[in-house]
């Protein structure tokens, strides 16, 4: 009933309200032209009155051309007041015209006099109509308010704090701001308290049950900091994901909040991305997207979806992890052409019919086995999948005239000490070879370390063993690993798809290595829980294929600076498509595990097999 009285109900009230407003505000310009009342009054009141009608049609003419009768005001804000302001100004020269055109006698102050009373009186109906809402949401919300903080008074924190106001059951007691110049100052009539310094006095003097952090741009080291500080409090801690630092603020809202994660406090500054220049090979275009159902595969989707590409094809061999991707993106993305395929990639001919169907201009090729200690064990299998499957796609994009092909590769590659390791190397020599061959595809590889939240990589795992009680199992106390988040890496291998000319393997900045060991116990404090002692740390020992430390280059390579701060060529030496094929064709045909191995140390000098 109530959405029946706003749909019908509500606009036929809005447009005699505003007739009556025009006709309030024409008659009070009359009134306050001639305050005496007198003969100029008299004379002038039956033109007035005759043309009042044609005035009323020109103002409501535009009132419905801005739909201010239809727009919902519960939620007005200054978009809205432009619009009242545009309406009433089009009214106000259309009737201008019409009195010019007639030579229409009435004295010219009460056009500007009617106009700016109608606006005021429009814009103050809204206003009221929107403090009508927000008072019945209130008077409906049960229960005692739970007092919030907001650390963060810039434009995220406001505009939460305007989603909150709206409609939830919260009361921000105030904002935590480190920047003086706002300190001691009102935010939308909330205060800004103080610095981080103050947050646990302040949630003991005003029982603050909930912390957000509406700083989507902060460092990981700046966000540790204040969790730090949080701690002791007790208090629920929530966080804006940082990806809204690079989209438009006015979609936040209280639902984006989340608990904190590792990957928050892990994350370095948000990535500088040329957009334009992404844009240049990625927009209208068809582009592949191999392991799509992987976490680097689908979330290169998810960005390139913002560069408005012309379809994207979904390839992958698990249905399920393409059937869950193809659904998410057709659910956010309903007009865009996603084509999901179920496809092994060893299999050349039937690579070569999609390539055939779909013509393809760009690939970015993330199918690849990765798990280190199950490769060891299969280092056939590990060769079939990412030498063989790497070599089909990238020769059919070479032979079917792609204009780029972007390889993801591992720092697992540098001085390889396991078969998965050694795999990608070789492919990277494969994309240097193939783009000598195909003079009209460019070929380049990305290495990056670990992603957190990928499959397979610690952060789950640490997850269940975390919920499950412990122990947490750690390999070596002394492990280290280069981290990034899995959209910072995806958005980096798009940019050195935009910066690549051919041939080159470019290494992604992963910034400091993390201890494993300091990764679990962080893990551990933000679930609430205090490393050995709620939850156990256990140690395992290296695994086959392991190192203690991962390497982006190896000693005879070098880097060159590109025109991205955190994108490096490794300077490698050129492969000769006619002396690698055979070498390949030799590693393929072999089906005897030692020697397999044998046959990759010929490959790759610097591998070095670590068997335990």
């Amino acid at each position: 009933m109530t959405q029946r009285i706003q749909r019908f109900l509500l606009p036929g009230f809005l447009f005699i309200l505003d007739t009556l407003i025009l006709i309030f505000s024409a008659w009070f310009a009359m009134i306050i032209r001639f305050p005496d009342h007198g003969v100029q009054f008299a004379f002038y009141t039956p033109e007035f009155t005759l043309n009042l009608p044609v005035m009323l049609l020109c103002y409501l003419f535009f009132y419905v051309i801005c739909k201010l009768h239809r727009r919902i005001w519960q939620y007005a804000g200054p978009k809205e007041m432009m619009h009242i302001i545009l309406a009433n100004l089009g009214g106000f020269f259309l009737f201008m015209f019409y009195a010019w055109a007639i030579n229409l006698s009435l004295p010219r102050s009460i056009y500007p006099l009617t106009m700016f009373m109608a606006t005021l009186l429009v814009a103050i109906s809204r206003l009221s109509l929107r403090y009508i809402y927000y008072t019945i949401n209130k008077q409906e919300k049960e229960g005692q308010p739970v007092s919030v903080l907001i650390v963060g008074a810039g434009e995220a924190g406001s505009l939460l704090l305007q989603d909150i106001q709206n409609h939830y059951n919260y009361k921000v007691v105030g904002f935590i701001d480190d920047d003086k110049a706002k300190q001691g100052r009102l935010l939308r009539g909330i205060p800004v308290l103080g610095n981080r310094d103050k947050i646990a006095e302040l949630v003991a003097k005003y029982d603050v049950k909930d912390i957000i952090v509406a700083m989507p741009s902060l460092s990981g080291l700046e966000l540790k900091k204040i969790v730090e500080l949080c701690e002791s409090t007790q208090c629920r801690v929530k966080i804006l994901p940082g990806f809204f630092s690079n989209l438009d603020t006015s979609a936040i809202k209280l639902q984006d909040l989340r608990p904190i994660a590792v990957e928050d406090l892990l994350k370095r500054d948000p990535v500088k991305l040329d957009l334009a220049k992404i844009g240049e090979f990625i927009k209208d275009k068809v582009i592949l997207v191999t392991g799509a159902g992987g976490s680097i595969g689908s979330e290169i989707c998810r960005q390139i979806m913002y560069l408005h590409p012309r379809r994207i094809i979904l390839l992958g061999r698990g249905e399920n992890s393409i059937y869950e991707v193809h659904q998410e993106l057709t659910h956010t993305y309903p007009q865009a052409d996603f084509v999901p395929v179920i496809m092994n990639i060893t299999n050349k001919v039937l690579i070569e019919q999609l390539f055939q169907q779909y013509h393809p201009q760009v690939v970015f090729h993330a199918a690849a086995h990765k798990h280190v200690p199950l490769m060891e064990r299969q280092p056939e299998e590990a060769i079939y999948n990412n030498v063989v499957g790497s070599w089909n796609v990238a020769d059919l994009a070479g032979k079917y005239g792609v204009e780029r092909f972007v390889l993801i590769s591992t720092d697992k590659a540098v001085n390889p000490t396991s078969v998965m390791g050694a795999t990608k190397r070789v492919t990277e020599m494969i994309m240097q070879a193939l783009n000598k061959k195909y003079a009209g595809t460019k070929f380049m590889a990305v290495r990056f370390g670990n992603v957190l939240g990928s499959r397979g990589s610690v952060v789950p795992l640490f997850k269940k063993q975390i919920a499950a009680g412990g122990p947490v199992t750690i390999t070596d106390p002394e492990m280290k690993r280069y981290f990034m988040t899995i959209p910072e890496a995806s958005q980096l291998v798009l940019e050195a798809g935009a910066l690549g000319q051919g041939g080159e393997v470019f290494v992604l900045d992963m910034g400091e290595p993390v201890k494993i060991v300091d990764l679990a116990k962080d893990m551990i404090s933000l679930s609430g829980l205090e490393p050995d002692k709620d939850i156990k740390l256990e140690y395992t020992g290296l695994r086959p294929g392991e190192k203690l430390f991962e390497e982006l280059l190896t000693a005879e390579e070098g880097t060159v600076a590109t025109k991205n701060s955190k994108i490096f060529q490794a300077i490698l030496k050129d492969q000769d498509p006619a002396i690698l094929r055979p070498q390949l064709e030799k590693l393929i045909a072999c089906k005897d595990n030692n020697l397999c191995i044998t046959m990759l140390q010929e490959l790759i000098p610097t591998y070095n097999p670590n068997h335990f």
